[in-house]
């Protein structure tokens, strides 16, 4: 086992200090949005310097048999931590297909890797899974259009809705959906007027407690951030879901979703495929949007964590590429580190925790991180909150 070295990346969108203050460091005035552990191409983690891409091309046994006759020499996962201070971009994440499908397409295209029209960025899905470290605010999935169109009437604009909202209730199913927020991004005269309506009439419900009120809240909240975007009218067909800290969220590929505020970790295949569908500056990819959304009426799905040893929590695998444990110890229940077939990366989030094997010992301590290969038995003793990710094989 060694120590490993994640790689940060900096949005618009994050916050300056809850990732810092995970791992010890200082502020430095720039939003820490994520905190990547893995061997993603683009950012790649370290160990003593090396990136961890070449270290496991170099050292493929390390990933597991079983990793590898499912992966080839190419870790599954990517571990994060996330944190939001305001609204990140309305987007879904492609399934293995369509991955593979638009990557190719873009690469034949001549689309240069960070050319700013560029979608897919590599050829693998990106489905997910985010456990809240504190209270995590978001949007995901499709709100049933009649409640949706109810919840705008509701807000009293006086600009008639119907050019605009009218297919939630004159067309059905997946078609009423589809149709509207595709309309919805379309950024002429009407479509701001009617934002910017609907964001005045939500000043006078957000100190309702009513479902009528939380859609309020985030028709105001999404407009301080983005001024009379058109887009926020398809971001308010969004459930709101709040996600408290423990839990954890599902998104699969083609779910559309954006996350509003909080910090928390993501686990997730070993991609960086992001389809946008409003609520950014960035290129939004309509075709891309059409084949790669389920324009379906989806509730959050929330996953409960299964205890598999005192201390130690499981969150059951969307896909086969990742698994999650989540460890809360103290001195007195150590834990021998699932997967031992399969290589692991060990995050600490809080406390301390001493990392013992055949072949070393190391103390690790809030906001280090542990690269534990395959075949390697090691045992965690102290007190300590963290993350163990494997491939979910």
């Amino acid at each position: 086992m060694k120590r490993l070295t994640g790689t940060v990346r900096t949005y618009s969108w994050g916050s300056y200090d809850a990732i810092p203050d995970i791992l010890g460091k200082d502020t430095d005035g720039k939003p820490w949005a994520e905190y990547w552990l893995g061997a993603h191409e683009t950012s790649p983690s370290t160990l003593d310097g090396t990136p961890l891409i070449d270290y496991i091309h170099a050292h493929p046994d390390e990933l597991g048999d079983r990793s590898r006759d499912a992966f080839g020499t190419r870790l599954p996962f990517l571990l994060k931590i996330l944190s939001a201070r305001h609204p990140l971009s309305l987007q879904a994440h492609p399934d293995a297909a369509m991955a593979r499908a638009g990557f190719l397409r873009e690469n034949q295209a001549g689309i240069d890797v960070d050319d700013p029209r560029r979608t897919f960025v590599d050829d693998w899905p990106k489905p997910e899974i985010l456990v809240a470290l504190t209270d995590f605010e978001g949007l995901c999935g499709f709100r049933d259009p009649h409640e949706t169109r109810q919840l705008f009437d509701g807000l009293d604009v006086r600009t008639p809705t119907d050019p605009v909202l009218g297919s939630l209730t004159e067309r059905s199913g997946s078609a009423a959906l589809a149709e509207t927020f595709l309309d919805c991004l379309a950024g002429d005269d009407l479509r701001r007027q009617i934002v910017t309506e609907v964001v005045s009439g939500a000043v006078n419900h957000v100190g309702e407690d009513t479902p009528l009120g939380e859609f309020a809240r985030t028709a105001v909240e999404l407009d301080e951030y983005f001024p009379g975007d058109p887009s926020i009218l398809a971001a308010l067909m969004l459930n709101r879901v709040h996600v408290k800290p423990g839990q954890a969220l599902s998104v699969p590929p083609g779910l559309m979703h954006s996350y509003l505020s909080g910090t928390g970790i993501e686990i997730m295949a070993d991609s960086d495929n992001v389809v946008r569908g409003g609520l950014t500056n960035k290129h939004i990819d309509v075709d891309s949007l059409i084949h790669i959304v389920s324009f379906q009426t989806q509730e959050p799905r929330m996953i409960a964590a299964q205890e598999v040893a005192p201390g130690m929590r499981v969150f059951p695998g969307v896909d086969n590429q990742f698994r999650l444990w989540q460890l809360d110890l103290d001195t007195t229940c150590p834990v021998m580190m699932p997967a031992s077939d399969l290589a692991r990366i060990l995050l600490i989030t809080d406390g301390y925790a001493v990392c013992s094997s055949s072949h070393n010992t190391d103390e690790i301590v809030r906001g280090q991180a542990m690269w534990i290969p395959a075949g390697e038995q090691v045992q965690v003793d102290g007190n300590c909150d963290g993350f163990v990710a494997a491939a979910g094989l």
